[in-house]
């Protein structure tokens, strides 16, 4: 199937194509909007600088603003309800009231959330990617007067930014595994894209991202276009999951560093290695079991090229509930493939908060990850994988285990670690833990500027 042409200019940038490492620190700021008019004057002058998805010229630009809405803020801002209800379902209950479902329970419940997250306040996510956090202050304090200025309220700010080596606080490299995309980056099919008979690789249709555009549905029945929102809304936009982490940083290596004392010799790093599926450094433990290639490049075409029914089916060299072969199984679930390759995700995931030092105690700080992905479904994408993947490990046949890193364990984590003989590690609490969450979507252009000039009435 070849997909129409792409509107890169009318899609909002940092989802198909990543602003990349350059851009070391990324904010966001939730907004809450009192009268529909003022803040569609308010969006209509912030519309002006929201970044699109085409290539620039001459040198980066020094910050990216980008822009989406939480379901409550785009009737606020006056899109009707018969409009408003043509959304998906999941995103107008909202992460919030889909808790139970995502199991965000106990320490994770939305009544333990951060400022006014998850509890209808938030209508507008503004999102600043900055080279330095200079500029990224700058446009910050620039957006802050603006919104003052048209009487809106800031209800929440997260800041996030780079760590060393591009690492997150549990010390592995993240961000490899991403999709790969008919007509947008088919480079990089082998591994992110879907996998076929004879080895081979195809990537995915544009629709399972951007809203407008056929999906995989569509190879099938070309005349079955994905479910979007009412025009002029439903072309090239996607839905946003953004979610806040809480990463317990000294109770991870702890956990680790004592099991590790009856693994393998005291093999710390390999045991760290079989709780994700890949070494600190990225490179996967299916096609390196003993050791990581140093350095591991990551652009490399092959990189990311590996599959897990053939090598190791039965989990020896990658176990079975390894992080991040529940979270994307590629051919692990058999039928070549076609069991998994609907729930894959664009990734923007950023860690905040100060790095916990080498061997120091929990300093109670927050730290962790504000995972961002972009979808054409939550339901069938994020949910999916959240729900079936990580908090069941019945697909896996892993019986209730579910993800060791990820899980919603309340204190009954544990992994088995397959081998002769296989190697456990009892449970233990949960390592991560949500500190807030917004379903938003990322309107195209078009649409951004008809939701601010009332066009969409």
């Amino acid at each position: 199937m070849t997909g129409p042409p792409v509107d890169r200019g009318d899609i909002q940038g940092d989802i198909l194509r990543a602003y990349g490492n350059d851009y070391d620190c990324t904010s966001y700021v939730f907004i809450s909007v009192g009268e529909a008019a003022e803040g569609r004057a308010w969006l209509k002058e912030v519309a002006q600088r929201v970044s699109s998805d085409e290539s620039w010229t001459g040198p980066k630009p020094k910050t990216h603003l980008n822009v989406a809405f939480t379901h409550q803020g785009l009737l606020a801002l006056g899109v009707p309800g018969r409009v408003a209800e043509t959304f998906s379902e999941e995103f107008k209950q909202g992460m919030a009231g889909r808790a139970s479902l995502l199991g965000d329970l106990g320490e994770s419940d939305p009544d333990r959330w951060d400022g006014d997250l998850g509890t209808g306040a938030a209508h507008v996510m503004l999102t600043v990617n900055g080279q330095t956090p200079e500029q990224t202050t700058a446009e910050l304090e620039r957006l802050d007067t603006e919104a003052e200025a048209a009487g809106l309220e800031v209800v929440h700010k997260e800041h996030a930014a780079l760590l060393e080596g591009a690492r997150e606080h549990f010390g592995y490299a993240d961000g490899f595994a991403q999709p790969a995309i008919e007509g947008i980056n088919e480079q990089r099919a082998n591994g992110g894209g879907v996998p076929i008979p004879g080895g081979g690789w195809r990537p995915l249709a544009l629709g399972e991202f951007i809203l407008g555009y056929p999906d995989e549905d569509s190879r099938d029945d070309p005349a079955r276009l994905p479910n979007a929102p009412e025009d002029p809304l439903g072309r090239n936009g996607t839905y946003v999951v953004w979610r806040k982490l809480h990463q317990n940083v000294a109770l991870f290596r702890q956990v680790v560093q004592d099991a590790a004392q009856l693994y393998e010799d005291g093999d710390e790093e390999k045991l760290r290695a079989k709780v994700v599926g890949r070494w600190p450094n990225g490179t996967p433990l299916v096609s390196h079991p003993e050791r990581p290639l140093e350095p591991f490049d990551p652009t490399r075409p092959d990189s990311n090229d590996f599959r897990y029914a053939g090598p190791d089916p039965d989990g020896i060299r990658c176990p079975l509930g390894a992080h991040i072969r529940r979270s994307n199984p590629r051919d692990a679930l058999g039928w070549e493939g076609r069991l998994s390759f609907r729930h894959r995700m664009i990734r923007r995931g950023m860690p905040y908060g100060r790095p916990l030092p080498p061997g120091a105690p929990d300093d109670k700080e927050p730290r962790g990850l504000v995972f961002v992905c972009f979808n054409a479904s939550i339901s069938r994408q994020f949910e999916s994988v959240q729900v079936q993947w990580l908090n069941s490990g019945n697909i896996f046949g892993l019986g209730l285990d579910k993800d060791f890193i990820l899980g919603d364990t309340a204190g009954t984590g544990k992994m088995t670690v397959f081998g002769r003989p296989p190697f456990f590690l009892a449970p233990q609490k949960a390592f991560v833990s949500t500190r807030g969450g917004e379903y938003l979507f990322a309107p195209g252009l078009t649409a951004l500027r008809a939701i601010a000039e009332g066009v969409a009435s």
